[in-house]
């Protein structure tokens, strides 16, 4: 399930703490150990435990999400590390450009069945999705990165359950309890005492 795979995709943070104190020697302190807990926490209160069949396509999903979290947490540090001065425009872009020449094989196998349900509406929301959602955001993190330490900059991903229950309710409608506000509120402390900004005030 989705909520499932944005409890995986918060894990990111948690591994990339350990890999970088492993890696680059990175201090972990007791109060971002907190706040990456405290971000965790209120991603799982946010998209709730969802219950669903263990199968073998699930565990294997589970797998895949896992390794997807690890990567993206030894990414970071190896960023920081190796790629010392490179502009962040020049590093998102072969980053996406490499991926794009390595999906590419994959593409006569995801190809639509149909042509006629792609309409100049679902053209603007790829370029949007691609540009925006994509290239800006690479563009940013990367300069995230270069300015403070990699396990800091990988609290985005707590985020992102918190933006998508923004546009959920803003574009489609969908309820807005206190409980999600609540989760939300300690999503936000978390990532706020992983990055040290109270200490800073």
């Amino acid at each position: 399930p989705a909520g499932f795979t944005s409890i995986l995709n918060a894990t990111v943070p948690l591994f990339g703490t350990i890999v970088a104190a492993v890696w680059i020697k990175e201090k972990m302190t007791v109060r971002g150990g907190i706040g990456f807990l405290l971000g965790f926490i209120g991603v799982v209160i946010l998209v709730g435990w969802p219950t669903f069949e263990m199968t073998n396509g699930v565990i294997a999903a589970m797998i895949a999400g896992f390794a997807a979290s690890l990567m993206y947490a030894v990414a970071a540090p190896y960023a920081k590390r190796e790629l010392v001065g490179v502009p962040p425009l020049a590093i998102a872009m072969v980053s996406l450009l490499s991926a794009s020449v390595f999906l590419l094989p994959a593409l006569p196998f995801f190809a639509p069945d149909t042509w006629s349900g792609i309409t100049p509406t679902v053209i603007g929301c790829i370029v949007m999705l691609a540009l925006a959602s994509t290239a800006l955001a690479y563009i940013l993190y990367f300069r995230l990165l270069s300015n403070i330490g990699a396990s800091q900059a990988l609290t985005v991903t707590y985020l992102i359950p918190i933006f998508a229950v923004l546009w959920g309710t803003l574009f489609l409608g969908e309820a807005l309890t206190w409980p999600m506000i609540g989760a939300c509120f300690l999503v936000l402390s978390g990532t706020a005492v992983a990055n040290n900004v109270f200490s800073r005030k």
